[in-house]
């Protein structure tokens, strides 16, 4: 069988699941704490996790979410959680498939309007009017959810940077292939914190910034011997247990089945190293060794 030392790095899909219910017969919650007057749309948060960038790009009504809000916490959050994303017993109502097809309450108003009484949620005492800032309040939270430019991205720099070189120097093993004074040198300069921590976290990601001959310095190169002897050599393309395929130097394609060990493959991944490690970082790595990185100015 054919052996591949290649790191693969796996993205997580988002699960969607369905909503059984908007509340249930619980005490009602506290009450929303006001929400406050904000000048910048682009940073601030409203009290119950909401920014105004998304409520303005959702194209809901800020007052009707506002009352939304208000009234979800009073009757809804205790069972539902304050920001709508589930408790004991009560489902995830952003990630609910009947909150994100929904079209103005078309589907979200007859279940808080009728209940489900075979789920444990009763009927609410609530005017249509309500019901109405309800569902302008969780449209606003999924979307939001799933808009990451809507996100409000605070300061990353919350590490200790000595134990940032500690961890560079010692167990992330960064050392070994990168100096402060040689290709690091100068980089805390070069990019806001945020950046830096795209880069260094996700290497190979367009988050990263940089030049396309950059990337290119970065990609896996693969070479394959064929049964024959003949060597074909260029940018890994694609590989799995089946096949692999390439670009070679002159920009032409190639692919080949993997058939016993008919054909061998050679990968060089100059970022093996960072795909290893991607799931070995704790919190306090990234936070620490984004610290350090940022203050190697």
């Amino acid at each position: 069988m054919l052996k591949l030392q290649f790191g693969r790095t796996m993205s997580l899909a988002l699960l969607i699941t369905s909503a059984g219910y908007l509340a249930s017969g619980q005490e009602p919650a506290a009450t929303f704490p006001a929400r406050p007057t904000v000048k910048d749309t682009n940073t601030a948060k409203t009290p119950d996790g909401l920014t105004p960038a998304a409520i303005a790009a959702s194209k809901q009504d800020p007052a009707a979410v506002e009352r939304g809000a208000t009234t979800f916490g009073t009757y809804c959050a205790g069972c539902h959680g304050s920001a709508g994303k589930g408790g004991p017993g009560a489902p995830n109502l952003v990630r609910s498939l009947v909150v994100l097809d929904d079209e103005k309450g078309s589907l979200i108003a007859p279940v808080i309007r009728e209940g489900r009484p075979d789920k444990g949620m009763p009927k609410l005492p609530l005017s249509e009017a309500q019901i109405s800032d309800i569902v302008a309040w969780l449209h606003v939270r999924t979307y939001q959810a799933g808009h990451r430019t809507t996100y409000v991205f605070k300061d990353v720099l919350t590490g200790d940077p000595k134990q940032g070189a500690a961890y560079f120097n010692g167990a992330g093993g960064c050392s070994s292939c990168h100096s402060p004074s040689k290709d690091l040198a100068g980089i805390g300069a070069k990019y806001d914190p945020l950046a830096l921590q795209a880069r260094w976290i996700y290497p190979r990601s367009a988050r990263r910034g940089g030049s396309k001959a950059d990337a290119a310095k970065l990609a896996p190169k693969v070479t394959v011997t064929l049964a024959s002897g003949e060597k074909v050599t260029g940018t890994l393309d694609r590989i799995d247990d089946f096949d692999v395929s390439l670009r070679d130097s002159e920009g032409r394609f190639h692919s080949f089945s993997l058939n016993g060990d008919s054909s061998k493959v050679e990968v060089d991944d100059p970022l093996e190293k960072h795909s290893e490690m991607l799931g070995k970082y704790t919190d306090a790595d990234i936070h620490n060794m984004t610290a350090y990185l940022a203050s190697l100015k």
